[in-house]
């Protein structure tokens, strides 16, 4: 799949015009997600997710999706999931140094970037909640577009239990 992966970073001015025309599309659909409700739409939306995502950038399903902001090279295939630059372990050569086969993700993510004349790189990501792995930034993006909400993270069992003792 890094051949792949790597394509798309490679392709990532055409890809980011395919983000932006398929970011409209969804906000086109927004008022039917809400009819039909964000958490009944949860589980087919990402199946599909997945696949697109899992396939085009080998996506971990963070849930908190950056790749428009990284020259569509996911920060979470870096070995030590860093959002927000390169490790200064990066080997002259531009590969990672835990694992010295793989080109280093930010290397990438900075070529994809100049491809796309992306001023997002720039943008500090938030750490990654675990919380909401595996569930769907597409959704997300809706809610954050159309009214600024973000949808809370999934609970873990930790949060449920803290509550149920208080």
């Amino acid at each position: 799949m890094r051949a792949i992966r790597l394509w798309s970073v490679r392709h990532s001015r055409g890809l980011m015009k395919l983000y932006d025309l398929f970011e409209g599309v969804i906000m086109a659909v927004e008022p039917a997600t809400r009819r039909l409700g964000y958490s009944r739409l949860e589980a087919p939306v990402v199946a599909v997710e997945h696949g697109i995502k899992a396939l085009m950038f080998d996506c971990q399903m963070c849930g908190q999706c950056a790749l428009s902001s990284t020259g569509m090279s996911c920060p979470m295939n870096c070995p030590k999931n860093l959002r927000n630059g390169p490790c200064g372990g990066v080997r002259a050569d531009g590969h990672c140094e835990v694992k010295p086969d793989m080109p280093c993700v930010w290397v990438k993510a900075w070529e994809g970037s100049l491809a796309i004349a992306n001023e997002k790189f720039l943008d500090v990501q938030q750490p990654v909640d675990h919380r909401m792995k595996g569930s769907s930034s597409w959704l997300r993006l809706i809610r954050q577009k159309k009214d600024g909400d973000y949808p809370q993270p999934r609970s873990s069992a930790r949060d449920a239990a803290a509550r149920k003792a208080a």
